[in-house]
């Protein structure tokens, strides 16, 4: 019942790669455990050991090091469903989790490890006025996480950061890292991290990417023009745009593409039987690294034909060399460009010899000249994104504040994020039909609205994992007065009104979505960060007498469902997994995933009841100390499992 402890998992890699560098040292307890020898483990990875003050590439500012440990911690936090705020709780497959987003992303890692494709994330602007999170290092760990981590002396869970603060930058930086740092755990190898950002932030949020995912990582930056008419500034700029970072995980991502518009449409004005085309120039557009792709090309002197000369690859000067006549009363020769050298073309000798006949032809250029064409065909999966994004519909104003604001009868949220922007950096970022997509700064939950367009528009079937903090909306603002007490409640309620919009459109213009409407998953499980379900005494038996190691374990205020989703949680079963309740000999047992884990935490559980459950062979089963009936039904539980379904691992809570 608590998350992994990242520390020693990576200390057990190391060990694998170096055995050599283990060593054993005393806690504060006295007792021994595993550690690092640093002074080895630089030996082994440095020709020349880098001590002290020597300089070196690095980026750093005060507290890193306690970022990087707060990333790495464990927590013991759960998430408690809450049916009553959910929408189509038993058959969605969508999340929206309220909690500080750092213990959620820590329990997250525990069943969506490597499961995540998409990550998007609109994180607050270190603006000098907008909120923060606030990370309390000094706290003694065992407070620090049940009271959910992220408070300051006044118990609050989001501070300011004014500009004259001098740890301006660095309480910034002290927030994103370890989010960021355990957010990659999340994602696929495949999956690609999306972050949105202004000017502010953006040299220190890139070199801080760069250091979590790799430079070499950085697939682009995109600057996109979200505010036309501009925001005055201090410095005398109107500031018009804000920048959207795709990095990948590792080299198995790759970007997907945006649907070309009427005017790139347009382009491809030809047509045969395979797709619309235009023709382009042959002639390589840049230089080629690979000398066979300079080879020369001849012309009929009345532009009706060309070929390629007979031609002997040249090993020792690297070149082709033209055997026989080239030049005679038909063909014009092509054996150099302006510069006198071979020139490079698009394609091999031996491409253009297999689609000379239907994709090749001499046309004439802009100066009436013959040079060689090559259908460049229209890629029908669309074009790849332009690093500046110039269009009226990612403006936040119409498309974020005015959209929302229409969409909700009045306007609760502030500066909300164009619909649009989201929907095409989900494209680029190659949120597939099957996707998986967390947003673990939902704010409105724009995010969740653009997965559900999404699918509206062909047919897929992502899911979206979105995170808030339950921040408190002002006493005096039109959205308290309506009932909107937290973020959560405006973006719980513009899910429901953005789900019954969609599939409005849906029933209204069928001809335009390639889906019905039945068949569109617009609902959410809503779950809540807590604390544990289990007692002090469960963790720290230690501390307590032998009177309260015989009380119940569980706190009395949780549910049979609470303890269910935790054990969901230990075991690494997805959040939105299908579950099912039924009665087996009076006694109420969970079945999730179909039976891949069965649970029952009824007291008085007696050997009917477990036989039937062991009958139906579950990959786990789960129960409570405190269900068994009695003593012979203890020493009986092990003997009926080994019987009826010996590998199902059973566990006790």
């Amino acid at each position: 019942m608590q998350t992994t402890d990242v520390v020693d998992e990576n200390i057990m890699r190391i060990g694998e790669l170096f055995p050599n560098c283990l060593t054993e040292v005393k806690d504060e307890k006295g007792r021994p455990q595993v550690a690092i020898d640093f002074d080895q483990l630089r030996q082994e990875l440095s020709k020349n050991i880098v001590e002290g003050p020597e300089e070196r590439y690095q980026f750093t500012w005060p507290d890193k090091r306690n970022a990087i440990r707060l990333a790495n911690a464990p927590t013991t936090d759960t998430l408690r469903p809450c049916r009553e705020e959910s929408v189509d709780f038993d058959n969605t497959q969508n999340l929206y989790i309220e909690g500080d987003n750092l213990q959620v992303l820590k329990v997250l890692r525990e069943c969506y490890l490597n499961e995540v494709d998409v990550v998007y994330v609109d994180p607050p602007y270190n603006t000098g006025r907008n909120l923060i999170y606030k990370n309390d290092y000094s706290s003694d760990y065992k407070d620090y996480y049940y009271n959910s981590g992220q408070t300051d002396e006044l118990g609050n869970l989001l501070i300011s950061n004014p500009e004259s603060n001098g740890r301006f930058h660095t309480d910034w930086l002290n927030m994103i890292y370890p989010r960021i740092k355990v957010a990659k755990d999340v994602l696929k190898d495949s999956g690609i991290f999306v972050l949105t950002i202004d000017d502010c932030e953006i040299q220190t949020v890139t070199m801080l990417l760069n250091e979590i995912f790799g430079a070499e990582n950085h697939m682009g930056t995109i600057v996109v023009k979200n505010n036309p008419s501009g925001r005055s500034t201090t410095n005398g700029v109107s500031i018009a745009h804000e920048y959207a970072l795709f990095y990948r995980k590792n080299n198995k991502a790759a970007l997907g593409r945006l649907p070309r518009n009427e005017k790139q449409i347009a382009r491809y004005k030809e047509k045969d039987e395979i797709g619309p085309y235009e023709w382009v120039n042959f002639r390589a557009r840049y230089s080629t690294n690979s000398p066979k792709m300079a080879y020369p090309l001849i012309i009929k002197k009345d532009g009706t034909d060309f070929r390629i000369p007979d031609l002997v690859w040249n090993e020792n000067e690297k070149k082709y060399d033209i055997v026989g006549i080239v030049n005679d009363d038909e063909f014009i020769s092509l054996p150099v460009d302006d510069d006198g050298n071979m020139r490079s073309w698009k394609w091999s000798i031996q491409t253009v010899k297999d689609n000379k006949a239907t994709e090749m032809n001499v046309r004439q250029n802009q100066k009436g000249e013959f040079a060689v064409y090559v259908k460049s065909r229209m890629n029908q999966e669309g074009m790849l994104p332009l690093t500046v994004w110039d269009d009226t519909k990612y403006s936040s104003t119409e498309y974020g504040t005015n959209f929302l604001t229409e969409l909700m009868g009045k306007r609760y949220f502030d500066y909300p994020k164009s619909i649009y922007a989201v929907l095409d950096s989900l494209k680029v970022a190659n949120a597939g039909k099957e996707a998986l997509v967390l947003d673990f700064f939902s704010g409105s939950a724009t995010t969740a609205h653009a997965v559900m367009m999404l699918n509206a528009e062909d047919g897929g079937r992502r899911k979206f994992i979105m995170v808030q903090v339950p921040e408190k909306t002002e006493e005096e603002s039109d959205a308290y007065r309506e009932g909107y007490k937290t973020i959560c409640d405006i973006g719980k309620q513009r899910i429901r009104l953005a789900g019954e919009k969609v599939k409005k459109e849906l029933y209204n213009e069928r001809t335009l979505f390639s889906v019905e409407a039945e068949k569109l998953d617009t609902g959410f499980r809503v779950l809540k960060l807590d604390s544990s379900n289990m007692q002090d005494v469960y963790y720290t038996p230690e501390e307590f007498d032998q009177r309260d190691l015989f009380e119940d374990n569980i706190k009395p205020d949780r549910t049979e469902e609470d303890l269910l989703f935790q054990t969901m949680i230990e075991l690494g079963i997805e959040l939105s997994a299908k579950i099912e309740q039924t009665q087996i000999a009076g006694k109420t047992v969970w079945n999730v995933s179909d039976g891949y884990l069965m649970a029952c935490f009824d007291e008085n559980v007696n050997e009917t009841t477990i036989t039937e459950i062991a009958k139906q062979q579950p990959y786990y089963f789960v129960m409570r100390d405190k269900s068994l009936a009695n003593d012979n039904v203890a020493d009986n539980f092990e003997q009926i499992f080994n019987h009826y379904s010996k590998d199902t691992i059973r566990r006790i809570l």
